[in-house]
């Protein structure tokens, strides 16, 4: 009787704790600081990339050799991997603008 009733108090109270860590958490984002950069094709790439990115996580990208390889790899992974649904028309219009600007 005595393991029923510990088994039952145990349930119970991992049950409150369960749900009170469930609880939905809010939180502002901050505001963007960075823009993009006027350029041809800009409106493909706020159209594609702004649904899941802002324009400061594209700004804070590292600096590289070969612009067009690294946003080519990463559009092509956006695609293949995370399933952005990017039309292939689009493709080389958002490699063109974020190698060209970035």
């Amino acid at each position: 009787m005595q393991r029923t009733v510990l088994l039952a108090v145990s349930l119970a109270l991992a049950a409150a704790v369960g749900s009170a860590l469930a609880a939905p958490v809010n939180y502002k984002t901050p505001d963007e600081v960075a823009a993009f950069k006027p350029g041809p094709n800009l409106e493909v790439v706020q159209g594609n990339c702004t649904a899941c990115h802002s324009s400061d996580y594209i700004n804070t990208q590292p600096p590289m050799k070969d612009k067009k390889a690294f946003w080519q790899a990463e559009v092509t992974k956006m695609i293949q991997v995370y399933g952005a649904p990017i039309d292939d028309a689009d493709v080389g219009k958002i490699v063109d603008y974020l190698a060209a600007t970035y």
